[in-house]
């Protein structure tokens, strides 16, 4: 028997017949990602008066297998912009480390000018990032994400906005990803349907929509955690709180629920 490590975990050559390597060639087309692996789900955000408040959880899903329960999905921009991940984590890694490079050069300043002249702001971003997204797209080799971009616009009015894998975008007083669309979505927009009225929303009670939100999602999203992350854009700055935890949990509503535990007739 051939005990050599190379050889471990692989058929016997004598009896299944030579290893083939010709799928290791470099000659074929080139591939990309044809389906994402590891993936987070909903990032949801609402405007109020003097910002914008977004919040994703901190699960990165393998499959339906609830793997790394630790992953952030929230980046800063310059401290002055939120971008938020929902869908490939690989993905979101990479464009991290894109917008870390595109941060460093965008520090770079004159030392006589205003320290934020020329930096990108969030409607800035928002625009880069959806070229980058539809030149990918363009090149069948898509960014598997949709992003919620938060922070403030040329006129340093409150901005929100999202863009997906095919480049598409718009913006909204409030916008949610994946089961977010559909579960945190309605809940949102009894506070902010309109611009008018995010901007009558007060900061603690965007928060508390935000929170409210989250925990609906939990209830109901399998791919979701109990732990979060939710940042809190102003004019001074991003207050960012990576660890969250759900409160005031109830599972109460589940006992009228069809189809839950034991029926009785």
């Amino acid at each position: 028997m051939d005990h050599r490590p190379q050889a471990w975990g692989r058929p016997r050559d004598d009896v299944y017949g030579a290893y083939d390597h010709s799928y290791l060639q470099n000659s074929g087309p080139r591939q990309a990602t044809q389906a994402p692996i590891v993936t987070g789900t909903s990032v949801i955000a609402i405007k109020y008066k003097d910002g914008v408040v977004m919040a994703a959880d901190n699960l990165a899903s393998y499959g339906s297998l609830a793997r790394f329960p630790d992953v952030k999905r929230l980046r800063v921009f310059l401290d002055s912009s939120v971008i938020g991940f929902s869908g490939d984590v690989s993905d979101m890694q990479f464009l991290d480390r894109h917008l870390t490079e595109l941060s460093i050069d965008e520090a770079y300043e004159d030392p006589s000018s205003d320290s934020k002249a020329g930096q990108l702001n969030a409607a800035n971003l928002h625009k880069y990032l959806q070229k980058l997204l539809y030149k990918r797209r363009n090149d069948f080799d898509p960014l598997w994400n949709q992003l919620l971009i938060a922070g403030f616009d040329g006129d340093s009015k409150p901005y929100l906005a999202s863009v997906d894998l095919r480049g598409t975008s718009f913006t909204s007083p409030s916008l949610a990803t994946g089961f977010g669309s559909a579960l945190a979505q309605p809940i949102m927009r009894r506070y902010a349907a309109t611009e008018e009225d995010a901007a009558k929303l007060s900061r603690e009670e965007a928060v508390e929509v935000i929170k409210e939100c989250m925990k609906v999602l939990y209830y109901r999203d399998a791919r979701s955690l109990d732990r979060y992350s939710i940042a809190v854009v102003t004019k001074e700055g991003v207050e960012l709180k990576e660890d969250e935890q759900l409160e005031k949990q109830s599972w109460a509503f589940a006992e009228r629920i069809k189809g839950y535990g034991t029926q009785t007739v």
